[in-house]
């Protein structure tokens, strides 16, 4: 008799980040009514009639994450501006983001603290020593430089988090189906901000076809 080991209590939790079962698109995202770090209720079915971009980050130390975040604040208001909504998932814990004086001022767009990583394994997201070892061997370095130029974090785990965590983002159309989606090939691997706009400057989506 075959077990599954997903079924063993003490390797649960490592299995389901090693076995990720990725979403595919065309398909409504994950509904969920969380509080963000800033005290908020956020309820994804509220966004229905906004285009949304969620996306899944590491701790609030990791450069590459936060060379991300950066990037995205810089485009706000461009992407509002075309009724694109954002919402941010980190696996450290609520008190740490808000220590940051970085994290607090991503306000107003939502921060979610997920350090049961419940979210991530519910969206898909993996472990993986191999993708994370690669990251760090050929760019961590330069990405970190990179990263202090703009006065943001870099520093170890603050909360025990997994240095394996591979990120992933996530475009949901006006009615929250998955449009497009990248989990990511690398820590650097993250939708460019031309592909942002391609999507926002699609009039409508029929099926499996954007027109």
């Amino acid at each position: 008799m075959k077990t599954n080991p997903s079924s063993l209590p003490f390797i649960k939790k490592w299995y389901t980040y090693a076995n990720p079962m990725r979403l595919s698109l065309n398909v409504s995202a994950p509904r969920f009514t969380l509080k963000d770090v800033f005290g908020r209720t956020i309820d994804l079915a509220s966004y229905e009639g906004k285009r949304v971009l969620i996306a899944f980050f590491r701790h609030t130390g990791c450069p590459f994450c936060n060379m991300r975040v950066h990037t995205l604040q810089k485009y706000r208001e461009e992407f509002f501006s075309k009724n694109l909504e954002m919402i941010f998932f980190f696996e450290s814990k609520e008190r740490t983001i808000l220590n940051s004086s970085f994290h607090k001022g991503v306000l107003p767009i939502p921060i979610i603290a997920d350090p049961e990583k419940i979210w991530y394994s519910i969206y898909g997201l993996e472990e993986s020593v191999r993708k994370s070892l690669y990251s760090h061997l050929t760019s961590f370095i330069q990405t970190a430089v990179k990263a202090k130029l703009n006065k943001l974090p870099v520093h170890a785990m603050p909360d025990g988090e997994s240095i394996n965590t591979i990120p992933a983002e996530f475009l949901l159309d006006e009615k929250l189906i998955i449009r497009e989606l990248k989990y990511a090939t690398h820590l650097n691997d993250r939708f460019s901000v031309e592909e942002i706009r391609a999507f926002l400057d699609r009039k409508s989506f029929v099926g499996n076809t954007a027109t």
